[in-house]
């Protein structure tokens, strides 16, 4: 746990983010034990900026990884981060892994993705969360 909150702590450090001031790392760990970091990039036109938990997660899935086990997310608040709707939901699509939300001190808290997002939209391939459909 600690490298991966270490990996995103350096993550954080590339973070483009003029607008909010609120830069974000993340590192997300693959079933292959590789590890994947992301940081927040955002636009003037802020639908167009992209969290740092799905920039890992494009990161991952573009070389070829689609089986996760854990993503750290680190920022400059007391408990930690948690990831937003949206990301909650693109992580969802590659099953319920561990999320570790730190500080910059590395004072964590951990969940799994399903108590962050409880009935959720689900993956067609799993068959789940459709019933209201």
């Amino acid at each position: 746990m600690k490298e991966l909150i270490g990996r995103a702590l350096l993550a954080r450090e590339q973070a483009y983010a003029p607008y909010s001031n609120f830069p974000v790392g993340a590192a997300l760990r693959g079933k292959s034990g590789k590890i994947y970091p992301g940081c927040n990039v955002e636009s003037a036109a802020f639908g167009a900026s992209i969290c740092a938990e799905r920039v890992a997660l494009a990161r991952a899935i573009s070389e070829g990884e689609r089986e996760f086990l854990q993503l750290a997310i680190v920022a400059d608040l007391p408990k930690g981060p948690t990831p937003c709707g949206i990301c909650r939901q693109a992580l969802w699509e590659f099953g319920d892994l561990q999320i570790i939300t730190a500080n910059l001190a590395g004072d964590a808290t951990v969940y799994t993705l399903g108590e962050l997002l409880p009935h959720a939209f689900g993956d067609f391939r799993r068959g789940d969360g459709f019933e209201n459909c």
